[in-house]
């Protein structure tokens, strides 16, 4: 069928297939169309039709007048696209008018799903009221409200979506202006009082249900609805389920945006959307040049899976890299965290077990046997994970559906309708038309364009490639062209597949007809394995933005806007022909690896700046071309100058490998502190002379405490305490600062950690560092903890963990996540405290730090115990004391949990049992000088020992010792203190009791242990 698209969504209007505007004459042409538009497929009588159009004043000859409007319409038509006319079909007893391609059907279609990216693309199809300029008339008016009512829905279905993936703040401000012109809309206000709520605006949230219950009844005389008042009691009674997720925990769509028409593969499209949700490894196989990455793409855009669809492009790796898993969690933007050793690709797997979701790897064949290998992991460990591949050849594992892409359709001779059918035809037109507006498939082009389609096999990039040539040559001058090369091919490459000499030989035929400056720049292009800037361009290519035009108006060059900036990228198959021409590849390499190297440079005290987001995302958007400056001259220079990105981005294990490679005397000085920090990170001894060596060599400062702050999680407070440095710069000494605050906090020193937290937190809002910002407030909020200022606490962790989130630091997100458990177990509020430490449970267990972990279940034993789940609680804590017993040094969070494992097995009814383990928790609590860790040992003593003389001097010890450091009791812990108290002094009688507290108050905690 001739393509032309009818657009209702907004005023009327038509466009030819190429998207150029069809001019409909005369507002009764104009008002015939809405009227049969709104009857698509559909006959309309001719007696309705003449009463739509004139009414009450029909012209004297009705039938005739309005043929006469037919005729017009069909002129129009057919003056724009040859063939349109046959759209008006006559049919007894009046018209039709075929139409597939109207923009209410897509829109439609697109809300059927619940993605939010194919909502806000069926939202985007609107350009103001349906049928906006035919508003007044009755026969258009009900279509016009039946899609006002679905766009609406639309909104708030997009809303829902958007609030699940965690983009509550959004849509929060989106929906203020739509609630405003819909106020009684129920669906509308229930997603805005969720989003106002899940933003930490609970007051807004309430004043809207209000202003909703007050309209309802002044306007119509009804309460609110059901639903909506259950809402309503769940946002006053904090309801845990309201509250935002993790950001970590919700997996974006990461699929590229639909820049154009995907053209003649309809029926794959539906073929590979109806086995994608049955087979969990499917492989698009074919050429290059055939269109399986655009197939891909489309096919996967539809596939709803709850935790999305993404792409992993693997061109930009070298041939055989292994670092598969690496660029899947890039993707996935899954960080390696502190503490840990584990693989690539058992961290991919730990994050993917309970995720369901779709991977589209594209371009595996470079790269073919590490993809198998981690897809058969995938497969047979995260069952709810499918694949979708596009490589050359099979993966060839169990399981695993080929689906050939075929080339496009061609056709079966120069018949102008022969041709029209053919897909490679009517890509062909569509791209050429976009080069030459003036251009047609018509009687006089369709012989050329058929022989063009058969000449190249069908394949889309040598269509689209070819269509660049025809403003300038003319369709026959294309043809003739390309045939001189083919003939050369033909005879050089015999031994290359048919349809791969094909596309070369347009890609050749395309470089013959550059200028030779053009191709010179063309083939330093392909040194970028992931395009680049226009600045690197200019630089690296030793061109202007003249010739990248150029490059880009052939199709050779694809400009990328999608992003923050614009990239220039060469599609694969021609940059690989590109790579082949290039004669001073040595001196282009030089230039890329010198480029990068002072990007990063640059890039790297902006790190710790204001402009640390904007940073970050630049470098993340080059990952491809710095990896492959460090390996063609960046070298150690770069390696350093990358180091602090890479422990912000999670990259450990890269890091490491990178700095690896030796350098000169000034660059090996400047790396060893950067390496031993991220040894110690990933969980490595070292021994203090190398640490000190290390330090004493780095010429800033940085490089020295990232190496003295990583020893603080080997628990080696004394050595990192040492080492810290003095302070040469505001943003290093913050730093320090705020490694003297953790270490003071586990020391329970509070004036040094308010004296440090504070004035690390001053240092960083100076420089505008979030991320130190970040650090400082989780020891203010520490601080405020060991305080008893529980509310204050919450309040900084809440924010800390907006923070996290913003800065894209799931390790610190699951850390504030446990604080703010921990908090909430103090607070006696249990349910939540579960809550929030099960959040934070599973974000450790996908992002793997192992601190994290360990907080997060540390606060699930907790709060189980204090909800009577005795033989969880022991499950969880038992796991935490074998884990902390065994590291090199006592764990940091030992005794806290040797003290709660202790009340557990108490309760379970073993005090002897638990005694010992509450002695166990003050002797280590001793050792490493934690006095808060200590008391609560004490108080855990008091509550197991059977002397209860022994007991009240224990109380009377711990409750001086708090009162001397500072410490109050949280409500939690009073609950236990309460508890051992009533039982002692019912023993003891109140005056026998209140005596022996007073003789314990007298004692040091070193002497109230020795009373056991």
């Amino acid at each position: 069928m001739t393509a032309v698209q009818f657009g209702v969504l907004g005023p009327l209007a038509v466009t030819t297939d190429a998207g150029e505007p069809v001019v409909v004459p005369g507002t009764k042409v104009r008002a015939l169309l809405a009227d049969l538009l709104t009857n698509r497929n559909q006959v309309v009588s001719a007696d309705r039709l003449i009463d739509d159009l004139w009414g009450d004043d029909p012209p004297a000859n009705p039938a005739g007048a309005l043929q006469v409007r037919v005729s017009q319409l069909r002129k129009a038509l057919n003056d724009a696209e040859p063939g349109a006319r046959e759209l008006v079909e006559s049919r007894p007893p009046g018209y039709l008018l075929r139409a597939d391609s109207v923009d209410a059907d897509r829109f439609v279609e697109l809300t059927r799903s619940t993605d939010a990216d194919r909502l806000t693309a069926a939202l985007a199809l609107w350009r103001g009221d349906a049928y906006a300029d035919l508003a007044d008339a009755e026969f258009v008016r009900a279509e016009a409200t039946r899609l006002a009512e679905q766009r609406l829905a639309a909104h708030e279905r997009l809303a829902e979506a958007r609030v699940a993936r965690g983009e509550h703040d959004l849509v929060a401000a989106d929906l203020a202006e739509l609630v405003a012109r819909h106020p009684l809309r129920e669906g509308l206000r229930a997603v805005q009082l969720r989003a106002l709520y899940a933003a930490g605006r609970q007051s807004e949230a309430l004043d809207s249900y209000a202003d909703l219950r007050d309209r309802l009844a002044e306007e119509l005389g009804l309460d609110p609805g059901p639903e909506l008042v259950a809402l309503h009691r769940r946002i006053l009674e904090q309801d845990a389920g309201l509250s935002a997720p993790p950001k970590a925990a919700i997996i974006r769509n990461s699929l590229p945006a639909q820049l154009d028409e995907l053209v003649g593969r309809g029926e794959a499209v539906i073929d590979l959307r109806g086995l994608l949700p049955r087979q969990r490894l499917v492989t698009l196989v074919g050429p290059g040049g055939v269109g399986k990455t655009r197939l891909a793409t489309e096919a996967a855009r539809t596939r709803s899976c709850p935790d999305g669809v993404h792409l992993v492009e693997l061109a930009p790796l070298p041939a055989g890299d292994p670092r598969i898993a690496e660029q899947v969690l890039g993707v996935l933007d899954v960080r390696e965290a502190a503490g840990t050793t584990v693989s690539a690709t058992d961290r991919l797997v730990a994050a993917l077990r309970h995720r369901h979701l779709l991977l589209v790897l594209d371009n595996c064949e470079h790269v073919v046997e590490p993809v198998a290998a981690l897809v058969a992991r995938l497969l047979r460990d995260a069952p709810e994970v499918s694949v979708l591949a596009t490589s050359r050849e099979p993966l060839g594992l169990t399981g695993e559906l080929l689906w050939e892409v075929p080339p496009l359709s061609l056709p079966e001779d120069g018949d102008l309708d022969a041709v029209r059918r053919s897909a490679a035809a009517r890509l062909f037109a569509a791209r050429a038309a976009a080069q030459q507006r003036g251009f047609r498939l018509d009687e006089r082009t369709a012989p050329a364009v058929a022989q063009l389609c058969r000449r190249l096999d069908g394949l889309p990039l040598a269509l689209e490639l070819a269509a660049t040539r025809v403003r300038a040559l003319g369709v026959r001058g294309v043809v003739d062209r390309l045939d001189d090369r083919f003939r050369l091919l033909t005879t050089a490459q015999r031994d290359v597949p048919p349809r791969q000499r094909t596309l070369t030989a347009v890609i050749a035929w395309s470089w013959d007809l550059l200028d030779e400056p053009d191709r010179t720049v063309l083939a330093r292009l392909a040194v970028f394995p992931d395009g680049c800037a226009p600045e690197a361009a200019e630089r690296v290519c030793r061109t202007d933005l003249d010739a990248l035009a150029r490059l880009v108006d052939r199709s050779l060059v694809v400009l990328d806007d999608s992003g923050a900036a614009p990239r220039y990228r060469l599609l694969e198959s021609v940059a690989a022909f590109c790579l082949d021409q290039l004669a001073d590849v040595d001196d282009v390499r030089a230039r890329h690896a010198t480029y990068y190297t002072e990007l990063a440079e640059q890039a790297d005290p902006e790190l710790r700046g204001a402009d640390q987001q904007r940073w970050l995302a630049l470098l993340d958007a080059e990952t491809a071309n710095l990896r492959t400056a460090l390996v063609h001259g960046g070298g150690l220079r770069l390696a350093v100058a990358l180091s602090w990105y890479w422990y912000l981005r999670g990259r450990l294990t890269e890091a490491r490998r990178a700095l690896a490679v030796p350098g000169d005397a000034a660059e090996e000085a400047r790396a060893a502190a950067w390496r031993i920090g991220f040894a110690l990170l990933q969980g490595e001894a070292v021994a203090p002379a190398d640490v000190r060596a290390a330090v004493a060599a780095d010429p800033d400062g940085r490089g020295a405490w990232f190496a003295a702050n990583a020893l603080i999680d080997h628990s080696d407070l004394t050595l990192s305490a040492e080492l810290l440095p003095v302070a040469a710069d505001p943003w290093t000494e913050a730093a320090v600062l705020a490694s003297q605050a953790k270490i003071a906090h586990v020391a329970g020193d509070q004036a040094t950690l308010e004296r440090a937290a504070t004035r690390s937190a001053a240092l960083f809002a100076q420089v505008g560092d979030r991320w130190g910002r970040l650090q400082a407030a989780e020891w203010t909020g520490g601080l405020a903890e060991l305080r008893g200022e529980h509310e204050r606490a919450a309040d900084l962790h809440r924010e800390g963990l907006r923070w996290a989130e913003e800065l894209g630091l799931w390790p610190q997100v699951g850390t504030e996540l446990s604080w703010l458990a921990w908090l909430a177990v103090q607070t006696r509020d249990y349910p939540q405290a579960r809550e929030l430490a099960e959040r934070a449970y599973r974000l450790a267990q996908e992002q793997g730090p192992p601190s994290a972990l360990v907080f997060a279940e540390m606060s699930l034993g907790l709060a189980a115990r204090r909800d009577g789940k005795l033989d969880l609680a022991v499950t969880h804590l038992t796991r935490l004391a074998e884990r902390g017993r065994a590291e090199a040094q006592p764990a940091l969070y030992l005794p806290p949990v040797l003290v709660e494992l202790g009340h557990a097995v108490e309760q379970g009814g073993d005090p002897d049992g638990a005694l010992a383990l509450h002695v166990e928790a003050f002797e280590v609590a001793e050792a490493m000088a934690a006095p808060r860790d200590a008391i609560y040992a004490l108080e855990g003593m008091a509550s197991a020992v059977r002397v209860p003389e022994v007991a009240a001097r224990l109380l009377g010890a711990a409750a001086t010792a708090r009162l001397a450091t500072r410490a109050p009791s949280s409500p939690a812990e009073r609950d236990e203190t309460d508890r051992v108290t009533e039982r002692v002094r019912g023993t003891l009688g109140p005056d026998r009791f209140d005596a022996l507290v007073g003789e314990g108050a007298k004692l040091s905690p070193g002497e109230a242990r020795a009373q056991l």
